[in-house]
């Protein structure tokens, strides 16, 4: 019998992509965590004017005449957050072809929840600011932080059920889609019109490279990024440029399943015809052979499910981090806390995040089960629904981003937004995890949760 090292038994574990999924938001909470910290830490020290002058140092790209200058902290909110909505984009197209999204039965409780989710955090912040300049901030407190979320339903381990956490992120997804149509419609002032379409001409021919059967990744990145600049340049957020090119990517691998199966027995059979050398060294036609079984390997994945696991890593660990650490970074003066706390705009984000998604999400599911529209999720209880909705207004990261937008240049307003944010989702986190801990109860073994 062969025994192995601890470390090479992870490597003998074959994980579903759903599990790589929750895997990589899990990392993404861990160390969103961290550099929040690190970002607090920073804008309350000595450091600060440090900190702050970093993000805020101009990089400049020059052709000629034309140039392309952004601040720091422009380019990682504008150009790698790019990179993050174009892995949305491709989660969104999965979950909606093959993923929690794809069974209607299955899918319109959470779609029905998200809904619920968005409208009524929203009109909580609206009625809280009704008249106000701070009015425009009503896209904040629709956002649910999918990483945070899925990080504290996965450290409950096995007191919920596997089926409660695909609620969760069929809810966080489309959640995230909602986030993505509000930024695009709603957060865009100004439309210059030849960008747009130049943007959206580059997206047609992403479309024609589909369309054609290429599923090389490199002639959809060179348009993408065309993509990206035009849309930065027609005044609709950039960010939706990494959606709006996710959707192009082919979703079908170039090989079928039979077609992949026959070829790699076919390879398999001609590769033990050579015999072991006394060196244990390959035969060159061997070599070959397994190279061919590579590019084999690598074809029965579609392009789309390559590019969103190939990005889980950076985004997790690049991406998230960066765009933590340049807008986490509060310079907090605690007497001002309270009031901060007390202001419209707070109030609208705290009781929006915390209530608003309680109402939306748990309310909205208990009236579609009683309503027979939906169905609990398998094992589930509607304890453990409202334990899962107090998560989902955890919105650091998307949260962040539209307020942001709503708020551009009005520090004082983003301030208060950023702290209602961290004042909420910390909330929300330790109120659902503590629910789900300790008071939720389990599914009537005989009625499924209802």
């Amino acid at each position: 019998m062969k025994l192995y090292a601890p470390w090479e038994k992870t490597f003998q574990k074959v994980a579903t992509p759903l599990e790589h999924f929750i895997h990589a938001q899990t990392t993404t909470g861990i160390i969103l965590v961290f550099m929040t910290i690190v970002a607090l830490l920073l804008a309350n020290t000595p450091l600060y004017e440090f900190y702050k002058d970093v993000f805020h140092l101009k990089i400049s790209f020059n052709v000629s005449d034309w140039k392309l200058s952004h601040t720091i902290h422009h380019w990682i909110n504008d150009g790698l957050m790019a990179i993050f909505f174009f892995l949305i984009g491709l989660e969104i197209k999965r979950n909606i072809l093959v993923g929690e999204l794809s069974n209607v039965r299955v899918a319109i409780l959470p779609i029905l929840a998200a809904l619920g989710g968005m409208v009524v955090p929203a009109l909580i912040y609206i009625y809280i600011n009704n008249g106000l300049a701070s009015q425009n901030g009503w896209g904040i407190p629709m956002a649910t932080d999918i990483a945070f979320a899925i990080s504290a339903l996965v450290l409950l381990n096995k007191r919920v059920s596997p089926s409660l956490v695909t609620f969760l992120i069929a809810l966080a997804i489309v959640d995230d889609l909602g986030a993505v149509v509000v930024i695009a419609v709603f957060y865009t002032e100004h439309i210059h019109l030849l960008p747009l379409v130049l943007a959206g001409a580059s997206f047609l021919i992403m479309v024609a490279f589909n369309r054609f059967g290429i599923h090389a990744v490199l002639p959809y990145f060179l348009v993408g990024m065309f993509l990206w600049f035009f849309m930065l340049e027609s005044g609709v957020h950039a960010t939706i440029a990494g959606v709006i090119a996710a959707m192009a990517i082919p979703s079908k691998p170039k090989y079928t399943p039979d077609d992949f199966t026959h070829h790699m027995q076919n390879n398999l059979n001609e590769y033990d015809n050579y015999p072991v050398a006394t060196d244990y060294s390959l035969h060159e036609k061997q070599k070959a052979l397994l190279i061919n079984m590579s590019e084999k390997i690598d074809s029965i994945q579609s392009p789309s499910a390559r590019l969103e696991q190939v990005l889980h890593l950076p985004v997790s660990l690049l991406v998230i981090p960066l765009f933590a650490l340049a807008n986490a970074g509060i310079s907090i003066n605690f007497a001002e806390v309270d009031e901060a706390l007390l202001q419209p705009i707070s109030l609208g984000i705290i009781l929006g995040l915390v209530f608003g998604k309680v109402l939306g999400i748990a309310g909205v599911s208990y009236i579609a089960t009683k309503l027979g529209i939906a169905q609990l999720p398998d094992n589930s209880s509607m304890s453990q629904v409202f334990g899962v909705s107090l998560l989902g207004g955890i919105g650091f990261t998307m949260s962040i981003f539209v307020a942001e937008l709503a708020f551009y240049g009005n520090a004082s307003y983003i301030f208060q937004a950023k702290i209602a944010i961290l004042t909420a989702s910390l909330l929300a986190g330790l109120g659902g995890f503590l629910w789900l801990r300790f008071i939720a109860q389990k599914p009537h073994p005989d009625r499924n949760g209802n």
